[in-house]
């Protein structure tokens, strides 16, 4: 009985050995996926690599072949661990051979080589021929820009954007135009203001044709104050407002912001209801 007992233990443990070693780490041939479904515990499908990533809040939860926490972009804040070369994503342990892996430039993760989507090409500016939520970047589709969650602009309240579920205007460019000593625009305690151009396009409906009829755009300071920028007067006079004549969808709003003496950098937070919040660190 002893005999056959010890005989029916090997035999169970040779196939659990068998098992094991036909199991690489992590038990995949490689991260491929089409849904979070397919991916295990503390990963999601990546939506656009369409490869299995870990999830994260700081970087210490991430591997060392992808050791940085940030957002996925694109107006998703998902945070994921994102890569940095090619040969620390050759280390990634979650698949049996990970010689191939490189680090996908678009997306920042670990992924087989030739799986960087193919940019939609476009012409002009604005929305162009992109999809809601991206913008005509030279000759190709570009994501809008979102604030990270790092933005203190918007650690309080921060508005809810999707390009997949939402549908307010879309901030696609913000810049600095210019910078006025003593600004009449201004009052003492702030005299100075920085001069800064948001354009944004809409897909709901055509922008209004003065600016007596906009409405939800605001801009927040780096305290989570918010402003109505229309109704508060931040708008500069006469020149504040521009719908573009050809395509009535994309505007241009010129704004002024009031500083102390002197001031060389603001960091801003702009956006319209429903739309994506950006942060922009602009200088003189």
């Amino acid at each position: 009985m002893q005999i056959r007992t010890m005989k029916l233990m090997l035999a169970v443990l040779g196939a659990m050995s068998m098992v094991l070693t036909g199991c690489p780490d992590g038990g995949r041939e490689d991260l491929a996926c089409t849904a979070t479904t397919d991916c295990l515990e503390g990963e999601i499908c990546h939506p656009s690599a369409k490869v299995c990533v870990q999830t994260c809040t700081t970087g210490g939860d991430c591997p060392e072949s992808a050791k940085t926490c940030e957002a996925i972009g694109g107006g998703n804040t998902q945070m994921i661990c994102k890569c940095s070369t090619d040969a620390l994503c050759q280390r990634d342990e979650r698949v049996a051979d990970a010689s191939t892996l490189v680090c996908n430039t678009a997306s920042k993760v670990c992924a087989p080589p030739g799986t960087t989507p193919t940019p939609t090409t476009c012409q002009g500016t604005s929305q162009s021929t992109c999809s809601y939520g991206q913008f005509c970047s030279g000759t190709t589709c570009a994501a809008a820009p979102v604030a990270e969650a790092t933005c203190e602009n918007f650690s309080n309240n921060r508005p809810a954007w999707s390009p997949s579920t939402s549908n307010g205007p879309v901030i696609y460019s913000v810049e600095r135009t210019g910078y006025q000593v003593n600004s009449s625009f201004c009052q003492a305690g702030a005299p100075d203001a920085f001069l800064v151009r948001v354009r944004a396009y809409r897909t709901d409906a055509d922008w209004p044709s003065t600016r007596a009829g906009l409405s939800g755009f605001f801009y927040v300071n780096t305290g989570s104050q918010q402003f109505d920028i229309v109704n508060q007067g931040l708008l500069v006079p006469n020149t504040g407002y521009n719908r573009n004549t050809s395509n009535l969808k994309d505007a241009e709003f010129n704004v002024y912001l009031c500083r102390p003496s002197n001031s060389q950098t603001i960091q801003t937070g702009f956006y319209f209801t429903g739309g994506n919040p950006v942060c922009s660190q602009l200088s003189r």
